[in-house]
C-alpha cells in the first residue's frame, strides 16, 4: 500500500469479557484482510496477538497487542485488549489510542460482566461501540436471547442492523436490515440468498425501528422523517453513524470468530459505520509553550496540517530488542529522522526507525500520519503516557487515567544474591505495565509489590524468570502494627558490672506515660541537683530511643511515648554512657509492661462501589471484618459504601470483592489513622508474632 490518508484509517479496540473470543476475532480480521496467510487459534498457541509465553501458557491475553490490515482500501488498526480484571490498565491505554471499540460478547443468552463494563464505559464517554455476538456455532449458543438480553439492559441504544436467519436453533446467516439483502454464512465468507418469506414482515418492522433511531440522531433527518415518514438507505446509514459517534446507537451483529463466519460482514460495518480519526472526539491537552497561553487547556482534534503531536500509549520492554514505544499520532505526521520534544520529561528524542505492528513483529515505515498508530524504538527517556511533539507545538496530553493498585504482596528473591537482579527486572517490567509498583514499605522495611490482583502479580514473577532469568517469591505482607501505652508507670533501671578493672555503673528512674509532644517520642530531663549529669541523661535518652523500636507485647515499634528522667545515680569512676544506655533499656522493659501496653493497627478508609443488589452482602462482609459503615449514596448507578476497616482484615479484599460481586465491584482506600486493637484480635497478633 502507498501512503495512508488519515480519512482512510479506522482505529478499533477489540474488548470484552475474558474468554469471549477477542483474540480469535482479531485473527479472523487479519486473515480476511490478507495480513496473515493462515488462521491461528488460541488453543494452538499460534495467534498473532497472543505471543507472550504467559499468554500462551494461560490461554488469556495479558497485555494489549496491535496489528493492522486493509479492507476496501481502508486501513484498520486493531488493538486487542485483555479482558481479565487484573489488566484494566491495558484497557485504558488502548482506549486512549483508538476511536472506536468492538465488544465481543459470548452468545450465551446473557450479558457478561466484562461486556457490561465495556458498554457502560463507552456510553459514559461517548465512544462509538459495536457488539459482535461470538460463538453462534457453539452447542448451547442463542444469538436471539443474547441480543434480547442487551436490549433489556440498554434499551433502544441496541440497534440490530442484522436480522438472524435461524435454522435448527442456530444462526445460519442474516438479513441486512438497511440493504434488505440476505446472506448465508460460509466458513470464511458469506453467500447472498433470497430473503426467507417468513422474515419479510419482521425485517420491515426492524427497519422502521432503525429508521426512527437514525432520524433522532440529527435535526435534518428528523425533519425529513416527520415530513415524509421515510428515509433512504444512505440516510439511515448516516443516522446510524451519527448515533454511533454520540454513543447513542450500538449496532449488534453475530458470527463465529473461530469459524470465520460473519467476520467479513463486521469488517464491512467497521469501514462503513465507524468514524475515521477526523471524527473522533477530541483529547485534552495543556499548552506548555511560554507565552500568554501557558497552562491553557484545549481540545486537540486529529489534524494532518498541524505540527506533530502524539502520545505513547504502551511501552514494551524486551531484554534483547530493547524498549519499544507504541504511539498514537494526533496531529501532523511522525517521520524517521525527526527530532521531537518529550513534553512530559522536557527532553529531546531522535526518531530512528518507525514501525507498524503485527503482534510481536514490526514492519518498518517512513511515516505515521495523523490518526495512525505505530511504534518507535531506542527512545532513551520515553515511557507510557508521555507526550511527544514538535518544538513549535508544545502541548502535553492529559495523563492516561490508570487504576490505582488495590492489592499488596511482599516480594523477595528466591535465590540468595539475586535481589538486585529481581528488582532491576521488576523496574524494567514496570515500564510496560504502570499499574504495579515496587517499593520498600517505610513502616515494615519490607519490599512489596502493589498491583491490580493476584493473577497480575503472579504473571509478573513468571515474566521475571522468562525475560530476566531470576525468580521471585510472593508472600503475605507484614502489617505495620505499633505499640503504645494507655497508663502511667515509673521504673528503675540499674546497670552494674564489675569484673576487674574499670566497672560499669548507672541507675535511672524514669516515668513512662502516653502523650509525646510530636506524637512519637518525647524525652524530658527533670533531674534536679545533678544526680545524673547531662551526658549520662543524653545516654539514657539514646537507650530509650533504641528500646522503643520494639514493644514488649509483640515486638512492634512503640509510639506516642513520653519518658521523664526524674532521678538516678552515677559513680565518679565507673559510670559510662554505655551503662546508662543499658539502665534506660531495663527501666523501659519494666515500666512499659506496667503502663497498660496495647497494640495499635492501621485503619483505612474505603470507598466501595457495587451494584445496589450486592449492598447487603457487602455490608455483612464488612461487619465480619470489624468495619464501621459511615454512609452510603448512589453514584453512577452504583451504590457507594464508605467504611473504615482495619488493614489486616482487607489484605486480599480485591480478590474477595470480585468473588462477591462477580467482578462488578471496585474500591479505593486511603490510610486514616492508628487504633487500638480489640483484646480478642490482640491475642492472635501476639501469638503470631511469637511464632
Amino acid at each position: 500500500m502507498g501512503k495512508v490518508l488519515s480519512e482512510n484509517i479506522r482505529n478499533i479496540a477489540i474488548v470484552g469479557h475474558s474468554g469471549a473470543g477477542k483474540t480469535s476475532l482479531a485473527e479472523a480480521i487479519l486473515f480476511n484482510g490478507k495480513s496473515i496467510d493462515r488462521l491461528g487459534k488460541t488453543a494452538d498457541k499460534n495467534t498473532v496477538m497472543d505471543y507472550d509465553e504467559q499468554e500462551m501458557a494461560r490461554g488469556i491475553s495479558i497485555s494489549l497487542a496491535c496489528a493492522h490490515t486493509y479492507w476496501r482500501d481502508i486501513k484498520i488498526n486493531i488493538v486487542d485488549v485483555p479482558g481479565f480484571y487484573d489488566f484494566e490498565g491495558e484497557f485504558e491505554q488502548a482506549m486512549r489510542a483508538v476511536g472506536s471499540a468492538i465488544l465481543v460478547a459470548d452468545a450465551s443468552g446473557e450479558v457478561a460482566v466484562g461486556a457490561e463494563k465495556v458498554v457502560d464505559y463507552c456510553t459514559r464517554r461517548h465512544i462509538p461501540l459495536m457488539i459482535f455476538v461470538n460463538g453462534i456455532d457453539k452447542e448451547n449458543a442463542n444469538y436471539v436471547a443474547t441480543v434480547e438480553a442487551f436490549r433489556q439492559k440498554y434499551g433502544r441504544k441496541i440497534s440490530p442492523t442484522h436480522f438472524p436467519i435461524i435454522r435448527d436453533g442456530k444462526m445460519k446467516g442474516y438479513v441486512s436490515v438497511i440493504s434488505g439483502k440476505a446472506f448465508e454464512f460460509t466458513q470464511g465468507g458469506r453467500n447472498e440468498i433470497a430473503i426467507p418469506e417468513n422474515m419479510l414482515e419482521d425485517v420491515k418492522l426492524l427497519k422502521d425501528s432503525l429508521m426512527e433511531s437514525a432520524a433522532e440522531s440529527s435535526e435534518a433527518l428528523l425533519d425529513k422523517y416527520l415530513l415524509e415518514e421515510t428515509l433512504t438507505n444512505d440516510e439511515i446509514v448516516s443516522g446510524v453513524k451519527n448515533g454511533l459517534k454520540q454513543g447513542e446507537t450500538i449496532p449488534i451483529m453475530g458470527g463465529s470468530a473461530l469459524q470465520n463466519m460473519g467476520v467479513i460482514n463486521l469488517m464491512h460495518e467497521i469501514v462503513d459505520l465507524l468514524p475515521s480519526p477526523f471524527d473522533r472526539r477530541p483529547v485534552m491537552a495543556t499548552n506548555i509553550m511560554q507565552g500568554d497561553n501557558l497552562g491553557e487547556v484545549s481540545e486537540v482534534r486529529c489534524d494532518a496540517n498541524l505540527p506533530f503531536a502524539g502520545q505513547v500509549f504502551k511501552t514494551v520492554a524486551d531484554p534483547f530488542v530493547g524498549k519499544l514505544n507504541m504511539v498514537r499520532v494526533f496531529t501532523g505526521s511522525l517521520k524517521s529522522g525527526m527530532t521531537v520534544y518529550n513534553a512530559t520529561t522536557g527532553e529531546k528524542e531522535r526518531i530512528n526507525t518507525l514501525y507498524v505492528m503485527k503482534g510481536k513483529k514490526q514492519e518498518p515505515v517512513d511515516e505515521l500520519v495523523a490518526g495512525d498508530i505505530g511504534a518507535v524504538n531506542k527512545l532513551n527517556n520515553t515511557n507510557t503516557g508521555d507526550t511527544l511533539c514538535d518544538e513549535n507545538n508544545l502541548i502535553k496530553f492529559f495523563d492516561i487515567p490508570l487504576p490505582k493498585p488495590v492489592i499488596t504482596m511482599a516480594i523477595s528473591a528466591k535465590n540468595s544474591g539475586e535481589e538486585d537482579k529481581v528488582f532491576q527486572g521488576l523496574n524494567r517490567l514496570s515500564e510496560e505495565d504502570l499499574t504495579f509498583k515496587v517499593e520498600k514499605d517505610k513502616e515494615t522495611n519490607e519490599m512489596v509489590i502493589r498491583g491490580m490482583g493476584e493473577t497480575q502479580l503472579e504473571i509478573l514473577c513468571k515474566k521475571l524468570k522468562a525475560k530476566f532469568g531470576c525468580e521471585a517469591i510472593l508472600s503475605a505482607p507484614k502489617v505495620a502494627f505499633k505499640e503504645t501505652i494507655l497508663g502511667v508507670a515509673e521504673a528503675e533501671g540499674k546497670h552494674k558490672k564489675q569484673s576487674g578493672g574499670a566497672g560499669q555503673f548507672g541507675v535511672v528512674n524514669i516515668k513512662f506515660e502516653p502523650g509525646a509532644s510530636d506524637g512519637e517520642f518525647e524525652f524530658v530531663n527533670a533531674i534536679v541537683g545533678g544526680a545524673v549529669s547531662k551526658p549520662f541523661a543524653q545516654a539514657a535518652e539514646k537507650g530509650l530511643r533504641e528500646a522503643m523500636q520494639k514493644g514488649v507485647l509483640a515486638g512492634y515499634p512503640m509510639t506516642n511515648l513520653k519518658c521523664t528522667l526524674f532521678d538516678g545515680k552515677e559513680h565518679p569512676v565507673d559510670s559510662k554512657e554505655v551503662a546508662f544506655i543499658s539502665a534506660a533499656k531495663l527501666a523501659y522493659d519494666e515500666g512499659i509492661r506496667n503502663a497498660k501496653p496495647v497494640i495499635l493497627e492501621p485503619v483505612y478508609s474505603y470507598k466501595i462501589l457495587v451494584p445496589d443488589n450486592y449492598t447487603g452482602d457487602i455490608l455483612g462482609d464488612l461487619n465480619k471484618r470489624r468495619g464501621r459503615i459511615l454512609g452510603m449514596e448512589m453514584a453512577d448507578n452504583l451504590q457507594e459504601i464508605c467504611a473504615e476497616v482495619p488493614l489486616i482484615e482487607m489484605l486480599k479484599y480485591a480478590t474477595d470483592l470480585r468473588s462477591m460481586t462477580q467482578g462488578r465491584g471496585k474500591f479505593s482506600n486511603e490510610f486514616l489513622r492508628y487504633e487500638e486493637v480489640p483484646y480478642s484480635a490482640q491475642e492472635k497478633i501476639i501469638a503470631d508474632a511469637k511464632k
